[in-house]
This record gives C-alpha cells, structure tokens and sequence, in this order.
C-alpha cells in the first residue's frame, strides 16, 4: 500500500489494515505466521518534506527455541514513532549529520506503508528466540529436552583450560 505524500490530507491519515505476509518476508528464516498481521498507522505530513508515521504492529508468529529447537508461540504487540524524509533531500548532502541517523527516507514523493509494517514486525523479533528465560536446551550426551526431564545423563565437563588448576585445588587439601 502506497502513500502519495503530496495528497495527504493536513490533518493526516488513519490507516488501520490486515496484511498478508509471506513468512519468507520475514529475517527468521524458522519464523512462521499463527495469525495475519494487523497495523494501525497514522501518517502526517510535519512541514516541508518531513513525513511523521506513527503506529502499531500487532500478530502471532511461531519461532524455533534456540537451546531446545521447540516451536513455540511469540505474541507481537509493537508501537514505532518515525520521521521519514525525501530521498532527494540525502542526496544533495554530501554528508549525513547526526540527527538524520533517526530518519528513514522514501523515494519518489510515495511511502510503502506495507514496507514500513514489514520491517517494524521484523525489527520485534527477539534476537534469541527462547521458549523460556530459563530454558536449558538439549543435553548433549542423548540429545533430549532437559526441560522435559527425560534425560538422566550425568554430564561432568571440566574446562580444559583450567585442569592446570586442578592440582593446586588438591595441593591445598
């Protein structure tokens, strides 16, 4: 869906739609949709060529444990506050400042607001997907979830690096 900046009404405007996502679209290549995504966007033109897109992202996505591999469900609830700014304007500059470090630009007087709900929903992935905070992974003898407790392997591994220090543990004693 796509914005012509030069008819956006004073007050700005209200969009508030479903879209139908390719989980290929996403950065997690494990990542699939559980329900379509759903954003409320408003978009108001602040005075010259600077665009302000506020809103809100909203979706069930299923992620792949990073210690267990178990699929798990992952709610996304995400607000964004933007400034978009007229490509034209960053290529007259020779360089960017400090500020335009925050802003994002669009091209040809049109923002792509499915581009915009798009990269905010892959920008609220975590960055290690875990089913839990407290999630323990596979064991590495048997290669079960420890979280299920079917695993009775009992793993001792030492540091290598710290054997050396082994002997002046014992020396003490």
């Amino acid at each position: 869906m796509k914005i012509d900046i030069d008819r956006l009404p004073k007050e700005g405007l209200r969009v508030a739609k479903g879209f139908d996502f390719s989980s290929l679209d996403l950065v997690d290549e494990n990542a699939v949709f559980l329900e379509p995504v759903r954003a409320e966007v408003f978009i108001k033109r602040l005075g010259g060529e600077e665009v302000l897109v506020q809103g809100q992202v909203t979706t069930k996505l299923s992620f792949v444990c990073s210690r267990c591999l178990t699929p798990f469900e992952f709610p996304v609830d995400s607000r964004f506050d933007l400034v978009y700014l007229s490509e034209e304007l960053a290529e007259m500059r020779d360089e960017l400042l400090e500020e335009d470090l925050d802003r994002m630009f669009y091209h040809d007087r049109e923002l792509d607001v499915g581009a915009v709900v798009l990269e905010q929903l892959n920008l609220a992935f975590p960055t290690k997907p875990l089913c839990s905070a407290t999630c323990e992974g596979i064991c590495a003898v048997c290669g079960a979830v420890i979280r299920d407790g079917s695993c009775s392997c009992a793993v001792k591994e030492s540091d290598p690096r710290l054997e050396r220090l082994q002997f002046i543990v014992k020396d003490r004693r």
